[in-house]
């Protein structure tokens, strides 16, 4: 079985997510992708909006049989990816599992805690987002795992086999929405009110 991890707060979840995660789930050939909501963002000064209204927007918008949301990370009690990871690759020691991002994410990859764990422990995956290419191919983690990025293209199919460290950039039809620049435009509208 390989499933994708697709974490965030996603506050709001919008198409551009789901687009990461259908990019992935497609170009990866992969059997499921398990979106972690998580109930908060330790690199993010702004509070989310609460974790059971952020879940029942996901299960709105996400209605795809290959694709589950979850709240792993509340219901173990994880604050960090890293720590998310670890449990889930002990808990199922036959799943290959593939951590999936937007390239916005890999641009500030380096401030997670013990990424350099979660690169050695899990392949990563990057579905290009607009305005970010640039900023994820040269950021620190593409720079440090230079050696292990896999090709994008056919090949990425069996990238989910991959022995970590490994990752792989998938460049395509992109999305332009933002979590931040929706938050934006509806805090403008209800301060028009």
């Amino acid at each position: 079985m390989r499933i994708g991890l697709y974490g965030g707060s996603f506050d709001p979840p919008h198409a551009g997510h789901r687009h990461v995660a259908e990019t992935a789930l497609r170009r990866l050939d992969l059997d499921r992708v398990w979106w972690i909501v998580t109930p908060g963002n330790p690199l993010k000064e702004r509070h989310p909006a609460s974790l059971p209204e952020r879940l029942a927007a996901m299960r709105a918008m996400v209605r795809h049989p290959a694709m589950e949301i979850t709240d792993i990370d509340s219901a173990i009690g994880s604050r960090y990816t890293i720590d998310t990871i670890r449990y889930l690759v002990r808990r199922c020691p036959g799943v290959r599992f593939v951590w999936v991002m937007g390239a916005d994410s890999l641009a500030g990859f380096h401030r997670w805690r013990d990424w350099r764990a979660i690169a050695r422990l899990v392949p990563i995956a990057v579905v290009d987002r607009p305005g970010y290419t640039l900023g994820a191919l040269h950021s620190r983690m593409a720079r440090t795992f230079a050696a292990k990025r896999r090709p994008g293209g056919a090949a990425a199919r069996v990238f989910a086999s991959s022995r970590a460290p490994a990752w792989v950039f998938l460049i395509g039809r992109r999305s332009n929405l933002s979590s931040t620049a929706l938050r934006d435009k509806s805090s403008k509208v209800g301060s028009m009110r």
